[in-house]
């Protein structure tokens, strides 16, 4: 099955890194305003459009590697360096617990769509 080009695969990431955005929020007390939301969101969703450039995600959006690859790092890289610039705050904690959460929300749903599209493929 091959998936279709439309920008609902876009949306999928950009939902993951909301999500990952808001979690972080509320986990710090911070409340889930659209401002607030939008003011965390900002950098680490200029990564992941960056990420879906310079993959050319479009061709294969549910690609695990390396398209998902490339959009994980890229989002944690350049959302990273944007919140130093911004003096956003860049702990070593924050960037291991970012990484590991957005490496699960846009690895994840990948794996999980490359996954039920073998098992189909196989029935």
């Amino acid at each position: 099955m091959q998936p279709q080009r439309k920008p609902v695969w876009l949306g999928i990431d950009v939902v993951a890194v909301l999500i990952f955005c808001a979690l972080g929020r509320r986990s710090h007390d911070e409340g889930i305003d659209l401002s607030g939301l939008a003011t965390t969101a900002w950098p680490f969703l200029s990564g992941t459009a960056l990420g879906w450039l310079v993959s050319r995600a479009w061709r294969r959006p549910t690609a695990l590697a390396p398209t998902g690859v490339i959009v994980w790092i890229s989002t944690v890289l350049v959302g990273m360096a944007l919140r130093a610039a911004t003096s956003a705050g860049v702990a070593w904690s924050f960037v291991i617990v970012a990484s590991t959460v957005t490496g699960v929300f846009l690895l994840g749903w990948r794996a999980a769509f490359t996954l039920l599209t073998r098992r189909r493929s196989t029935r």
